[in-house]
């Protein structure tokens, strides 16, 4: 069955009176999964439909314009890993100017019971919607009666003693916790995006790269990692660069990635880079030779 898409809460009559989950569960990590699986449970026993419903773009970047750098999963990503978890249908609300001046009251209203008529809320403990964020989940409590819904808080998951949320992962990635990143994500973190075209420096001295720019995701420990490249065509280990290229003085930000046994043209192509451990931070080299010299170690890291 195909999880439908929806770019409103205006649902067909077939997933109305249904169990619905809500956040921006970025990095679909396993706290996320945990709320999806108890209310999938919940929507099976009862023989109701189930869908979650997101916001795009994400909150935290429509406030802050500045925030470029956020996100764990991107839009795309977060499709196709949501349709694994066979959703019957996922609403992705467009965050805006008058979608952020509803009151928490009318959200309720003229989403939640108008809208999707929902018959089950799912939401975490520290859930904030509405105006200025003045909702929460005691709010959803106080007009469960009213607008014929009834309010699910799930539990917290944590994994000894410390409490797994999006802002925990993304300063594990910006740290190079890789290790610990894949294991609260229960697969490895990955960057998607277009090859753009760079100096191509690397094919000079003998080490081809896909370059990719970091659009909005979160910025991982600047150096080099362990990686694996996937695309329609091929999926193979690689080992990626991610920094300004301190030995060529470079100024712009970027993935490189030198992919194993593999030399064809991927300009504008969508590749996948999936991290699988940190192997040493960006650094300086006095000249090329050195370079090379320290690119062969790496390589001989990344392949054990």
């Amino acid at each position: 069955m195909v999880m439908k898409i929806y770019k409103n809460a205006n649902l067909e009559k077939k997933h109305h009176n249904g169990v619905i989950a809500i956040g921006n569960f970025d990095g679909l990590h396993l706290g996320h999964q945990k709320v999806i699986n108890e209310a999938k449970q919940k929507a099976k026993k009862n023989k109701l439909s189930f869908g979650l419903m997101t916001f795009e773009p994400v909150p935290v970047m429509f406030f802050s314009k500045k925030t470029k750098d956020h996100r764990i999963n991107s839009l795309e990503q977060k499709k196709k890993q949501l349709e694994k978890l066979k959703l019957d249908f996922l609403i992705i609300i467009k965050f805006n100017k008058s979608f952020s001046t509803l009151t928490a009251r009318e959200f309720i209203e003229k989403i939640i019971y108008k809208k999707t008529k929902c018959k089950y809320l799912y939401v975490s403990r520290n859930f904030k919607f509405g105006f200025k964020r003045q909702g929460n989940i005691q709010t959803l409590k106080k007009f469960e009666k009213q607008f014929n819904y009834k309010n699910i808080i799930t539990k917290p998951y944590k994994k000894k003693y410390q409490t797994i949320s999006s802002t925990f992962i993304r300063k594990k990635i910006r740290k190079g916790k890789i290790n610990l990143v894949n294991k609260l994500l229960g697969r490895n973190w990955c960057i998607e995006g277009k090859v753009v075209r760079g100096k191509k420096r690397g094919r000079k001295i003998g080490f081809p790269t896909c370059n990719m720019d970091l659009s909005s995701y979160a910025i991982p420990k600047l150096g080099v990692y362990s990686v694996k490249v996937k695309s329609k065509s091929f999926n193979k280990n690689g080992i990626a660069n991610v920094g300004y290229r301190p030995t060529f003085n470079g100024q712009r930000l970027l993935l490189e990635t030198n992919i194993f046994g593999f030399n064809k043209n991927l300009y504008n192509k969508v590749i996948n880079v999936s991290f699988k451990k940190f192997i040493r931070p960006e650094k300086k080299f006095k000249n090329l030779e050195y370079l090379k010299k320290q690119i062969k170690i790496d390589i001989k890291l990344a392949k054990k």
